[in-house]
C-alpha cells in the first residue's frame, strides 16, 4: 500500500512538473532566444576579430575592449551621454509634473488634452525624428521660417549642423518623445493620493504651496522614482532620435554611447564589429548598474515601510 501511494505521489509530481513546463516553456524559450543567446553572442563577438565584411577571423581576447577604452573620442561620447540623459531626464520630469497636475483637474477638453499628450508616445521614434528634421531644416524648416518672419533672426539657424545647436535640438526632441510616458506615470501617482489628505491639510490651514511640497511631492515619490529610473534606461538607449538627427554630422562630436557603438561597426574608420560589441558590453554594464541601484532603493524603501 505504501509503495503504491509513493508511486502515485511521484506520478502526480511528474505530471505537475510537466504542466508547469508546458506553461513556462514559451516564456523560457523567449527569454533564452531574446535575452540569453544575444548576450552570449555579444560577449563572444566582443572577444573576436572580424574582417571588414563581417566574417570572424579568430579570437581577439581583450584587445577590442582596450581599443574602445583608448579611442580618442570616448571622453567626448561619454560627456555627450551624460549631458543627453541628464538634460532629457530633468526636463521631462519637470514638465511632466505640470502636465500631470493639469491632466488631473476637471475641465472642458481634458480628454482631448490627454489624447494629445499620448500621441508622441504612439508614433514611431524614427517617424518623429524625421518629422523634426523637416521642422528644423536649415533651408525649408518651418521653425526657421517662423523665426525669419517674426524678425527674431536675420539668417536661418542650422539647428542640426551647427555645434552650438545640435545637442540642444536633440535634447528638445528627446524631451518631447519622453513626456507622454513620464506624464502618465506621474498622473497615475497623483490619482493614487487620497483626497482626504488634502482635505485635512486645508482644515489645518495649509496653503496650496505647502500642500504641494509637503503632501503631493512626498506621496508622489514612488512614481517619481519609477519614472526616473525607467527614463534613464529609455533615454540612454534612445538610438533613433540621436542617430537620425545627428546622421549628417561627421565624426563623434554629438554621439552618445549607443550611436558610438553603431558607428564603430558601420560608419567609422575602424569598421570593427568586435569594437562595437565591446562597446555594447560596456553599455549593458552601465544599464545593469542603474537597474541594480533601482532594486536596492526599492528594497530599502520596502524595509523602511515595514
Amino acid at each position: 500500500m505504501t509503495a503504491t501511494a509513493t508511486g502515485s505521489g511521484a506520478g502526480t509530481s511528474r505530471a505537475g512538473l510537466g504542466v508547469t513546463a508546458l506553461w513556462l516553456g514559451p516564456a523560457l524559450a523567449l527569454i533564452v532566444g531574446v535575452v540569453l543567446y544575444p548576450a552570449v553572442e555579444l560577449v563572444r563577438a566582443s572577444t573576436s576579430d572580424y574582417s571588414i565584411t563581417g566574417l570572424r577571423k579568430g579570437a581577439a581576447g581583450a584587445d577590442n575592449y582596450r581599443r574602445v577604452l583608448e579611442h580618442p573620442d570616448l571622453s567626448t561620447v561619454l560627456l555627450n551621454t551624460v549631458v543627453w540623459v541628464a538634460a532629457v531626464l530633468v526636463l521631462s520630469i519637470v514638465i511632466s509634473l505640470g502636465l500631470a497636475q493639469l491632466m488631473s483637474k476637471e475641465f472642458f477638453g481634458r480628454r482631448l488634452l490627454r489624447w494629445a499628450v499620448i500621441v508622441p508616445w504612439a508614433a514611431s521614434l524614427v517617424i518623429t525624428a524625421r518629422l523634426f528634421m523637416l521642422l528644423l531644416d536649415y533651408n525649408y524648416g518651418i521653425l526657421n521660417q517662423v523665426l525669419l518672419s517674426a524678425g527674431i533672426v536675420d539668417t536661418p539657424v542650422d539647428f542640426l549642423g551647427d555645434d552650438r545647436f545640435t545637442m540642444p535640438s536633440m535634447i528638445g526632441v528627446g524631451t518631447f518623445v519622453t513626456l507622454p510616458f513620464t506624464a502618465y506615470v506621474l498622473l497615475a501617482g497623483l490619482k493614487g493620493i487620497p483626497d482626504d489628505v488634502y482635505e485635512a491639510a486645508r482644515m489645518d490651514g495649509a496653503s496650496p504651496w505647502q500642500a504641494y511640497t509637503r503632501i503631493t511631492l512626498p506621496l508622489l515619490r514612488p512614481a517619481l522614482m519609477v519614472a526616473t529610473v525607467l527614463n534613464i534606461i529609455y533615454v540612454f538607449n534612445s538610438f533613433p532620435i540621436v542617430y537620425t538627427l545627428n546622421d549628417r554630422n561627421p565624426g563623434f562630436a554629438h554621439d552618445t554611447t549607443i550611436t558610438f557603438m553603431y558607428k564603430l561597426a558601420f560608419k567609422s574608420a575602424e569598421k570593427s564589429v568586435g569594437m562595437s560589441a565591446a562597446a555594447g558590453v560596456f553599455n549593458v554594464l552601465l544599464i545593469l548598474v542603474v537597474v541594480l541601484a533601482y532594486l536596492r532603493i526599492s528594497n530599502w524603501k520596502e524595509a523602511t515601510d515595514a
